[in-house]
């Protein structure tokens, strides 16, 4: 079986497992998913506090590059087009989104944040993990997106947040983020 094929046949799948209750569970996740909204509001927080500003940084530098590689490279490079584009039998239950499908932008964010808590084992990784996995859940079940979209997502989020990180604990010891701040500020 082909990945394609495989990829049909989830979306399917989860149109025929659509219920009242879940919809609006899963339309909750995609909505807090929406341009990464959850984990800038979530980096921000973490920038105001001098304890945590470092990661606060580190998640938005990583959701920069996520972004710019999925969304401005990737997606205009493959140009593939979403479920409901492909199958016109899919029920949306959000507006269809206007870019194209691989990888999930919604997912590539969400695990470039998840990627920032894992490997600076930060706390609260695994409540971010879950946030990330119903936000990438979400983008399937409402057939906005197949498997290997998010798939490629989650590759591309945890790639990004792998390699900031490592540049990270190379040179924490040379990086201030206060000045950075201050920099920033003036």
């Amino acid at each position: 079986m082909e990945i394609f094929s495989i990829d049909i046949a989830i979306v399917e799948g989860l149109q025929r497992l659509q219920v009242p209750v879940a919809n609006q569970i899963m339309m909750f996740f995609s909505a807090i998913g929406n341009a990464g909204i959850v984990w800038i509001i979530l980096a921000l927080i973490l920038v105001m506090r001098r304890k945590t500003r470092n990661y606060g940084i580190i998640i938005l530098i990583a959701l920069l590059i996520t972004a710019i590689l999925g969304e401005g490279v990737l997606k205009n490079i493959i140009k593939r087009d979403r479920p409901f584009v492909a199958l016109s039998n899919l029920k949306l239950l959000i507006a269809p989104p206007a870019s194209y499908s691989f990888p999930s932008g919604h997912t590539a964010s969400s695990f470039a944040a998840f990627g920032v808590f894992y490997f600076l084992n930060m706390r609260y990784k695994w409540v971010v993990f879950l946030t990330a996995f119903l936000i990438a859940f979400s983008r399937m079940y409402l057939g906005v997106h197949y498997f290997s979209d998010i798939i490629g997502g989650i590759i591309l989020g945890l790639g990004v947040s792998y390699v900031v990180c490592s540049y990270y604990k190379k040179n924490s010891d040379k990086i201030n983020s206060n000045k950075f701040i201050k920099k920033l500020l003036n």
